[in-house]
């Protein structure tokens, strides 16, 4: 395999055929975190490298696309593609009194157990890469069409059929606002929702940047605790008049919130006027039953239902999605001309045609079974190696799942020796508004590889012993 020893101070193995670009992106990747690339380092153009390796350009190509997407590397038009720092400020803290998310400036280990990452080396950028090329021809010539604030028409009619052969949602392309991914549905809802002093009542422990986007609106934010059926509706402040929850797949233990529950928060909704803020975050992926329906399905005019494609597709889509009622649409509508007029049209019209010849429903198909192969994996090894020192929390959906020790264990202190060891974890802790060490463990395995699992649970045996 020929090498770029005088232009690229690499070498690369890569093999042909299906498998050379992740091959390919792995490499490149781990050469980026170990140093060997250096932060501001020229890639070589993609047809110089694919010469030099003896593979297809769509190999280098899509192997760059893949860390332009991580954020590993970033493109200079007319310049070429840069390796790019892995330093990010912190966002700015909101007036909630809890500690500012710390900046994730640690480089990605080897064995990575962190929740909510989709495993993107299976995406199809080749045909990505493509329907964007018309995407931007697309939003040329419709550009009258391309400034409504509520998104591309046709998209959101691609969104109605999406939500409801995926999650049985009831609504129309009206009810739609597509957004630039989850977090400004969650900024927008929060501003047309929320007046200072405003009770909110959020998930303890559940999804932070949504709980600070309502605190940055001026809420005042009310933790309700979370246990094996999901929110404890009981402890809901009778004053809320919001209430965050993620009740397909709890963020971050990964339970389901009870039909019982259900109920009883819908009803709770209803008799004090409050509406429920329901992010479904990665909904695609069950694993045992048929997925319970969502609130959105059995009261649509008491809440509005978030929807993403990061988990599905990749995260640097930032493409998301907000079903309201008709009482929020023309608020929200409004709300979305100030702050950007209206979203990217070229990414909409790429994830239209991506939809509609049937490259997402195939690509969900093909991750399902990956991931339902590495969950049940990593839930047999944790069985066979550790069932007398962790107990699963019940869950059946999503990118991760959840732990409880059978003994007190400070998970703080077991993540730094698991980082030790290269490998990463994240207590639920991290994720509270009241912090306890000895709670919970999430287990994500969106990108752990199958041939990793039983070393990375030897590890964790190590780091909890």
């Amino acid at each position: 395999m020929p090498s770029a020893h005088l232009a690229f101070p690499l070498e690369l193995r890569v093999p042909r055929g299906r498998g050379a670009s992740a091959a390919l992106h792995l490499q490149l990747r781990e050469a980026i975190l170990e140093g060997r690339l250096a932060t501001g380092f020229r890639l070589p153009p993609t047809r110089e490298l694919a010469q030099m390796l003896g593979v297809a350009r769509t190999t280098v190509v899509v192997a760059y696309e893949m860390l332009v997407a991580e954020g590993y590397a970033r493109v200079r038009q007319g310049d070429g593609t840069f390796v790019q720092s892995l330093r990010r400020s912190s966002p700015r803290p909101g007036p909630m009194r809890q500690p500012a998310p710390q900046a994730a400036a640690t480089p990605v280990p080897r064995f990575d157990l962190r929740l909510g990452t989709p495993d993107i080396s299976r995406f199809p950028f080749d045909v990505w890469r493509r329907l964007a090329a018309k995407g931007w021809q697309s939003s040329a010539g419709h550009a009258y069409e391309a400034s409504d604030p509520a998104g591309l028409a046709p998209l959101r009619e691609a969104i109605v059929r999406y939500a409801s052969a995926s999650r049985a949602v009831s609504c129309t392309a009206d009810d739609i606002v597509v957004t630039a991914g989850a977090q400004q549905a969650f900024d927008l809802l929060a501003r047309a929702l929320v007046r200072p002093g405003t009770i909110v009542a959020v998930e303890d422990p559940g999804y932070r940047p949504m709980r600070l986007a309502f605190a940055n609106a001026g809420a005042q934010i009310v933790g309700v605790p979370v246990d094996d059926d999901g929110m404890v509706v009981d402890r809901i402040p009778r004053g809320a008049r919001v209430v965050c929850v993620t009740p397909s797949h709890q963020f971050p233990l990964g339970v389901t919130l009870s039909p019982p529950r259900r109920r009883a928060l819908l009803e709770l909704a209803r008799q004090h006027d409050a509406v429920v803020v329901e992010d479904d975050y990665d909904c695609e992926y069950r694993y045992d039953n048929r997925p319970l329906d969502a609130l959105q399905t059995l009261a649509p005019g008491r809440v509005c239902y978030v929807g993403t494609f990061s988990k599905t597709m990749f995260p640097a889509l930032r493409l998301g999605y907000a079903i309201v009622p008709e009482s929020l649409r023309s608020r929200l509508l409004g709300l979305r001309s100030v702050v950007d007029g209206f979203g990217a049209p070229a990414p909409q019209w790429a994830l239209v045609a991506f939809m509609r010849e049937g490259h997402l429903h195939r690509h969900v198909r093909r991750m399902h079974r990956l991931y339902a192969q590495r969950r049940a994996l990593l839930l047999a090894g944790l069985r066979d190696g550790l069932k007398d020192r962790l107990g699963v929390l019940p869950g059946s959906a999503g990118l991760h799942f959840s732990v409880r020790a059978t003994a007190p264990v400070d998970w703080n202190r077991v993540a730094a020796r698991a980082c030790e060891l290269e490998l990463a974890l994240e207590p639920c802790s991290r994720h509270a508004i009241r912090r306890r060490s000895d709670d919970c463990c999430a287990i994500g395995f969106g990108l752990l590889a199958d041939d990793q699992i039983a070393t990375a649970i030897d590890r964790l045996k190590i780091a909890l012993a």
